[in-house]
């Protein structure tokens, strides 16, 4: 009978032991595969950031399966976000509080996120009509807040009273907003959505803009795309005077020198996602800030 019992403990610390061994060879084998698709990441933005390659050159997307990897690379501008230090420092607080009303927030609700901002980025404790300075964020038990200064990054925008709420209807607003662009609109880039909150107009109206610029084949970065060359022929297109609306007409630039480049690493089932924003990438490049996020 000791015999049978021992036999059936050994079994079970040999299934105990074999469960270790195959969770370790999970965990290294996952850390192999992630380094690798980091490197193939790395590829990636290597070739992203040569000013000779094209948006949407065949170069940035490879398939290496001797390597057991890929990557692909997406080039965008900066200039097709709202640079919300920008329209903050401008005082333009009509375009956040619109923008938060069409998300869904009630209008008291969207002023105070609006002048909530405004105070984190102003240089005083004063506060505004509906917003919150040092008082309110040390009643919440956050000492040092609000940093009084324009945003290093849009993480900051989070610690914002108020922003739970945007983020509540909007999870996406990241996608949105920008601390590195020129500061402007830039209306040969930014999506129908952008440029009709920042006009005032409705989407569909918004539309002609992008269609204009992607062509007759209606297929950007191809041979015939028509890029605006000033704002002002641009704005003419969605019915907009520059001369009767300057407070609409000072949201909106073309051909931001702004680019983010976002190279995603894949190996095995690992992915790997590194985003550089650089300046003038096809002059005297200007590296901004650079950022890994693991994709699940």
């Amino acid at each position: 009978m000791a015999v049978l019992w021992l036999i059936a403990i050994l079994g079970m610390a040999t299934m105990v032991a074999l469960r270790v061994i195959s969770f370790d060879m999970e965990i290294a084998t996952s850390k192999i595969h992630g380094s690798r698709a980091r490197q193939f990441a790395e590829m990636g933005i290597a070739i992203g950031s040569n000013p000779v390659v094209k948006r949407a050159d065949p170069l940035l997307h490879r398939s290496d399966p001797a390597a057991g990897g890929e990557f692909e690379v997406k080039i965008s501008s900066e200039g097709a976000r709202f640079n919300v230090n920008a329209i903050i420092l401008r005082n333009d607080k009509a375009l956040l509080r619109d923008l938060f009303v069409d998300w869904g927030l009630e209008l008291d609700a969207a002023q105070a996120v609006t002048d909530a901002l405004a105070d984190w980025v102003d240089a005083d404790d004063d506060e505004s009509l509906n917003g919150a300075e040092k008082d309110w964020y040390e009643s919440q038990g956050r000492l040092n807040q609000p940093f009084n200064r324009p945003f290093y990054n849009l993480k900051e925008m989070r610690l914002v009273r108020g922003m739970d709420l945007v983020e509540a209807l909007r999870p996406d607003w990241r996608n949105w907003f920008t601390i590195w662009s020129g500061g402007t609109l830039d209306l040969n880039e930014a999506p129908a959505e952008l440029i009709a909150a920042a006009a005032d107009i409705p989407i569909d109206q918004a539309e002609i803009i992008p269609e204009t610029v992607r062509g007759t084949d209606g297929i950007r970065d191809t041979d015939d795309d028509s890029p605006f060359k000033d704002v002002n022929t641009a704005l003419a297109l969605l019915g907009l005077d520059a001369s009767i609306r300057p407070d609409l007409a000072q949201r909106f630039t073309v051909n931001d020198t702004t680019t983010r480049i976002e190279s995603t690493g894949i190996a095995g089932s690992a992915k790997r996602r590194l985003t550089v924003i650089v300046r003038n990438r096809t002059g005297k490049p200007a590296l901004l800030e650079r950022f890994e996020e693991i994709i699940p």
